[in-house]
């Protein structure tokens, strides 16, 4: 790599693996929070699911702010908060707060889908009338008004405050897999994410359309953007690949829409659906460090990506950890107060 690497950041699922409660998934989670800070990665996000048997992360704000008390330097975001579930002056108070006693370090990432079922959308907004995708843009500037924003005019910013004395105000991304949320992104002069960790094919086309619509802004003079990427890093390709079948048997639950807590590596392995599992599809990187460093460089290449953001699917929290280790190193990432002690 260069003197300066791109920088590499997290995104972690709080997975709930079988045999392990809640309370165990969010430890985890504190876990890789801590190691993605002291390794020198750039930011955290946690994700928002709902009603999901292998997922702890179903409020992002709470999760957040344990996670920026526990760690010192890396930001700490939302990857993301699916804006249609909530009203956006709720989502602007939590986030103003938060950036209140963690200031500088807290991402606000915007997604526009719902995360979940449609029952459970319902559940959470109350309204059907609200959770149309129509809505979704009228809510982004509200929220980004009562940040402050001095772009948009009318909205809930001409009476209501995220908070009552703001210095700062969090980062807002718009993350998306498709085109309508890069354009969306450009036209407003927002950090764009694209979750190519879905296994979306149009990671190209999604980011070339961001930077032909991108508009400056005040918080961004010129396009940033972000491209996840489902990164799971072993001493060998060899083990990486036996790590990685929990995480692929999840993936083909969330498919048939046949849930489950992830597989432990001993269930994996005797799995009924083991070939289906390894035989779907995937944009996965799994492997050794020199593999995984070649993939993502190429995945860079390919997308222009300014940032790349990996989460590693597993069941045990050990090879989480070791996976960022390996590809930290590997990277070239500068560990945390090495930069200063040198």
């Amino acid at each position: 790599m260069s003197e300066t690497p791109l920088p590499l950041s997290v995104l972690e699922l709080a997975t709930v693996g079988s045999g392990q409660t809640t309370a165990d998934a969010l430890a985890h989670t504190v876990a890789v929070a801590q190691a993605a800070d002291r390794l020198g990665y750039r930011r955290l996000w946690v994700a928002e699911h709902h009603n999901m048997p292998a997922v702890a992360s179903t409020n992002p704000p709470v999760l957040i702010a344990h996670l920026a008390a526990v760690t010192d330097r890396i930001a700490v975001g939302s990857g993301g908060v699916m804006l249609p579930n909530h009203a956006p002056l709720v989502v602007a108070e939590q986030f103003a707060l938060l950036e209140a006693l963690h200031p500088g370090r807290i991402d606000l990432g915007i997604g526009r889908a719902p995360g979940t079922d449609q029952h459970t959308a319902l559940a959470l907004r109350r309204d059907p009338e609200l959770l149309s995708a129509e809505q979704f843009p009228q809510d982004l500037l509200d929220l980004l008004g009562l940040f402050g924003d001095q772009r948009v005019e009318g909205g809930l910013a001409e009476r209501f405050t995220a908070t009552p004395a703001a210095v700062s105000a969090p980062r807002v991304v718009l993350l998306g897999s498709s085109s309508y949320s890069a354009q969306l992104a450009g036209q407003l002069g927002l950090p764009f994410t694209f979750a190519h960790h879905f296994g979306s094919p149009h990671a190209v086309a999604a980011l070339e359309l961001y930077r032909e619509s991108f508009r400056p802004s005040d918080a961004l003079p010129r396009p940033y953007a972000v491209v996840t990427a489902s990164t799971l890093v072993a001493d060998s390709d060899e083990e990486a690949r036996r790590l990685a079948l929990p995480g692929q048997l999840m993936r083909l639950s969330i498919r048939t829409n046949r849930l489950r807590p992830v597989p432990s590596l001993v269930e994996a392995a005797t799995d009924p659906e083991r070939a289906a599992a390894e035989g779907m599809p995937s944009n996965a990187i799994v492997g050794g460090p020199e593999r995984a460093v070649a993939e993502l460089r190429q995945l860079a290449a390919n997308t222009g990506a300014d940032e790349l953001m990996v989460t590693a699917s597993t069941h045990g929290v050990a090879e989480r950890v070791r996976s960022l280790e390996l590809l930290a190193a590997a990277w070239g990432l500068t560990p945390a107060g090495q930069a200063t002690a040198a």
